[in-house]
């Protein structure tokens, strides 16, 4: 029996805040996790749509500045650093510039490494193995599945 001078909790109280305090964290926790990684499926969707975009732009500049690229690249770059060293050309004064694509390669949010699995033109759409002719496509090396049941290779 308590008396009104003494203070604290009892046993009883204290283990009902610790459940009550667990339960909140058991439900918590998937959230954030969620929650991070649905942070890293937008980046990577990001990185994926600006590599992307760069490569459609490298092809686009060497086809319409008419600058000769071997036959077997097809106007795509030989290699991803391409995009960042970028192309040198004329301009109309007869100038030489360099075009650059991109400033730096991004880093893949799934693996933590800037790399990335590459496709060719002349590659098959189901083959993780890059033929070494031209990067037409890029893709996650990580093996894991994203959120909605699929594999983010496959994005």
């Amino acid at each position: 029996m308590r008396t009104k001078t003494e203070k604290g909790f009892t046993l009883i109280e204290m283990i009902i805040v610790v459940v009550i305090i667990s339960v909140l964290a058991a439900v918590a926790i998937p959230m954030v996790e969620t929650s991070v990684k649905r942070d890293k499926e937008l980046e990577l969707r990001r990185s994926l749509r600006t590599i992307r975009t760069a490569i459609d732009e490298y092809k686009k500049f060497i086809e319409d500045n008419n600058i000769k690229m071997d036959e077997d690249t097809y106007n795509y770059p030989e290699e991803l650093e391409d995009l960042v060293k970028g192309i040198e050309y004329k301009d109309e004064k007869g100038e030489e510039k360099i075009k650059k694509f991109l400033r730096s390669l991004p880093i893949d949010p799934m693996t933590n490494s800037d790399e990335w699995g590459m496709r060719s033109y002349q590659d098959k759409r189901d083959e993780n193995s890059w033929g070494g002719e031209n990067v037409w496509d890029v893709f996650t090396k990580s093996e894991r599945k994203a959120l909605d049941g699929t594999y983010y290779k496959d994005w």
